[in-house]
């Protein structure tokens, strides 16, 4: 989208970039990110959900979920002003074959250095494309290591702005907040990407989609590493007492 032409500040850009947790500030900044643009909410077409925050989805209680709390609401502005900017048709922003997703995929493809093997579609409603974990590693480290001032200007705006990246309480915010320079994201299903400003990357996708051994892997890899990170082991416990942590064989 910076590509083609979006240009919006670091704030902003790291909203977009995000998988959020549904919190009032997301809400507030993405119909900003609409209104400052002058295109309607009612453009937006990702899928309507309940904030993604454990805390915002208990806050929320049983309202029905909205495009807005939904966590990909920042990309879908985002998308939607780079189709304004040039003339491309809103309506259908999130078609496979629309300029802006033929855009992404070359650009995804380019990063992977090896092309999508399929098309399909993500909870929110965007083209979703496929890429193996080694391809989404190698994309990851060229963001942080490249000299292109696109790139460099999406890991300012995601480490400048941790807490629009995911949110409060979220182990990417936290991380991101205790490791100088850290860029992490999050994906669906048990995705994650870490990487250190000096290309150091992990892109790991967990099978059965769940989050409970991910903090422990970047734990053992930052171990070897000797990254000082805080202590987010999983722990087991017996009754009231901490019996054992979840470990890795990594």
């Amino acid at each position: 989208m910076l590509r083609a032409g979006l240009n919006v500040d670091d704030e902003k850009l790291a909203l977009i970039c995000a998988s959020h947790s549904g919190a009032q500030i997301h809400i507030d900044l993405t119909k900003k990110i609409l209104s400052d643009a002058g295109i309607a909410e009612s453009a937006m077409r990702n899928a309507t959900d309940k904030p993604l925050g454990e805390k915002e989805k208990i806050a929320w209680g049983d309202k029905a979920g909205t495009q807005f709390t939904q966590n990909c609401s920042g990309k879908h502005a985002g998308m939607l002003i780079t189709c304004q900017i040039n003339g491309w048709d809103l309506e259908s922003y999130l078609d496979k074959d629309h300029p802006l997703q033929l855009a992404i995929k070359a650009e995804l493809e380019e990063m992977a250095e090896e092309k999508v093997s399929t098309v399909s579609v993500d909870g929110c409603g965007a083209p979703l494309f496929a890429i193996s974990t080694m391809g989404l590693a190698k994309a990851i480290r060229k963001v942080v290591t490249s000299k292109d001032p696109i790139y460099q200007q999406i890991v300012k705006a995601a480490t400048s702005f941790p807490e629009l990246i995911a949110g409060e309480a979220r182990l990417t915010t936290r991380m991101m907040k205790a490791v100088p320079g850290l860029f992490m994201k999050e994906g669906a299903e048990g995705i994650e990407v870490c990487a250190l400003s000096d290309g150091r990357t992990i892109a790991m996708k967990i099978i059965d989609g769940s989050w409970r051994p991910v903090s422990t892997i970047i734990q053992s890899i930052f171990d070897k590493w000797s990254v000082q990170m805080p202590d987010e082991s999983v722990k087991i416990y017996g009754g009231p007492s901490v019996v054992g942590t979840v470990i890795s064989k990594i």
